[in-house]
């Protein structure tokens, strides 16, 4: 779950959630009593990159993201800056975290993945080059895309349709149990 505002950005007094009307109907927000600022809480979109290697064979690369205690490995994600397109966007990232140029991109699709607050937008990417990981990133794998195994959640149903459009049946992992 993403964290959300406490407190007033204008004025600095503890919001509280608040119903109100608007255009849809009844909404829950965060609201400042005392001027009445509104957290709105929208999500936040997330870049995502199925990095297809064009100079090793087509297999597509996989990250461990450095923070993660479990040996997972997942597409290349990341946020867009202000004043960048999604497709500049995931060219940065992939770059930034990988060392690899993308020569190639299309769009995938666009998921929600609401646990986080995100949507998701979700490319293939065609890239050559050394890989060179960032240090947000721990190790890669290289899989053929018959091997892959999806997760099911966030970008693992964006790999899921990836898959099926190359005429692959997405089969899917269980993700380790957190509580």
């Amino acid at each position: 779950m993403t964290a959300q505002a406490r407190f007033c950005l204008q004025c600095g007094t503890a919001l509280a959630l608040r119903v109100e009307d608007e255009d849809g109907g009844p909404k829950t927000r965060l609201r400042c009593p005392a001027c009445g600022w509104t957290h709105w809480n929208n999500p936040t979109p997330v870049l995502a990159a199925i990095v297809e290697c064009s100079d090793r064979g087509g297999r597509v690369l996989l990250a461990r993201n450095a923070a993660w205690t479990h040996r997972m490995f997942a597409l290349i994600t990341g946020f867009m800056e202000a004043g960048e397109s999604p497709e500049d966007g995931i060219r940065r990232e992939v770059m930034e975290e990988t060392s690899l140029v993308v020569s190639a991109l299309q769009l995938v699709g666009v998921h929600d993945f609401q646990r986080m607050n995100q949507v998701i937008i979700t490319y293939h990417a065609l890239a050559a080059g050394e890989i060179r990981l960032s240090p947000e990133l721990a190790e890669y794998k290289l899989f053929d895309p018959a091997e892959i195994r999806c997760w099911p959640a966030g970008t693992g149903f964006a790999l899921a349709d990836w898959l099926r459009s190359r005429g692959h049946a997405p089969q899917f992992i269980e993700l380790p149990r957190t509580d």
